[in-house]
């Protein structure tokens, strides 16, 4: 038995995203696992989608200083016995008895944004970095990218580990009538729709995957997974969809899963992502893939999506085109089933804990 510290943070950043889903999953397994295992919360996660599903075992509050300054400052409480520290957002403990590990997701601070955001991004992450004795990259695209923008990370300890890919996510044998399951679904009852599930940042080419759904917008609607569109992106949807499209937000998983289940495809046209879950839970549902070709998106997707080089809106239009093709269609559904079934939260946490165990019997 080792003893662990986990350090929520991350519940109390956001709402709801890409990391509070990892943390959820990670944590939410190691609270039944045999190990001394401490979370620390922090003030605010009550809004957090995920927090408020969680029964966690030992729960220890971390209050010193603002959130908005401690987010930025090591543990700041006493560690007394050689101890894993694993916080959720990069953050370290200073005490001798800490085994500092630190999980990098992607470098897209680094890449997208610059001046004053950027410069603390990086800082941030050299500094968690320095301080750990274990670093987890979870795809070979982000250690490379790590290595490039902190070349010190070379001497600690790396590995990388996958992110797995929910149990939320499963195909539905029977069929059924999406416009019934939910009130907000009602406009999908009588036609076929391209689904875009995530964030809209420029990286995420938000306006390619409009522009390339104006190619068959007589065919699919447009529905958009995430939060409600800013006025200048309901500018541009209106311009090239008109009203095809619709925007859903607030979605638990049971309700994103109906959808992946009745979609055509998951359009995926990200230029960077560390991971990118989506595309294997719509994978698990039977939902063909549409992505680009970029960063960590070949390694997650494998032969079993349509993966977009140098993506443009014709070729966007292209893809879905090619998907009505029955064969061919079939032949990427199975695919995928067989991708999407490499990856697992089970096997995730149990490639953490052996490394969180050699790194404590170093």
């Amino acid at each position: 038995m080792i003893n662990i510290i986990f350090d929520n943070i991350i519940f109390s950043l956001q709402r709801s995203g890409g990391g509070s889903v990892y943390w959820n999953e990670l944590i939410k397994r190691f609270i039944i696992s045999k190990e001394n295992c401490i979370f620390f919360d922090h003030g605010n996660n009550s809004l957090n989608f995920f927090r408020n599903e969680l029964q966690l075992k030992i729960v220890k509050k971390e209050t010193a200083f603002n959130l908005k300054i401690r987010r930025y400052l090591p543990f700041t409480k006493k560690i007394s016995n050689k101890t894993i520290f694993h916080s959720s957002y990069y953050r370290y403990s200073n005490s001798k008895y800490a085994i500092n590990v630190t999980t990098i997701h992607d470098l897209t601070a680094e890449k997208f944004r610059s001046g004053l955001a950027r410069w603390i991004n990086l800082q941030q992450k050299k500094q968690a970095v320095r301080k750990s004795k274990g670093i987890i990259c979870i795809s070979e695209n982000t250690k490379k990218d790590l290595l490039h923008y902190i070349p010190e990370a070379s001497t600690k300890e790396i590995r990388v580990i996958y992110n797995g890919v929910s149990d939320d996510y499963f195909k539905i044998d029977n069929d059924f009538d999406i416009s019934l399951k939910d009130r907000r679904f009602k406009a999908l009852q009588n036609g076929k729709y391209v689904l875009y599930v995530g964030h809209r940042s420029h990286y995420k080419n938000f306006d390619i995957a409009v522009k390339g759904m104006q190619e068959c917008i007589k065919d699919y609607q447009f529905v958009i997974v995430g939060e409600p569109l800013s006025s200048t992106e309901n500018s541009l949807v209106e311009k090239y969809l008109g009203s095809g499209y619709t925007v859903l937000s607030g979605l638990k998983n049971s309700k994103l899963n109906l959808l992946y289940n009745k979609a055509f495809a998951l359009l995926y046209p990200s230029s960077y992502e560390g991971f990118g879950i989506p595309i294997l839970e719509a994978m698990k549902t039977h939902c063909p893939v549409i992505a680009n070709h970029s960063s960590s998106i070949p390694e997650v997707a494998g032969d079993a999506a349509i993966l977009i080089g140098d993506i443009a809106p014709e070729k966007i239009g292209k893809a879905i085109k090619h998907l009505e093709e029955h064969d061919f269609r079939q032949e990427l559904i199975k695919k995928g089933i067989l991708q999407s079934a490499k990856f697992s939260w089970d096997k995730t946490s149990e490639e953490y804990l052996n490394f969180y165990k050699d790194l404590y019997e170093e």
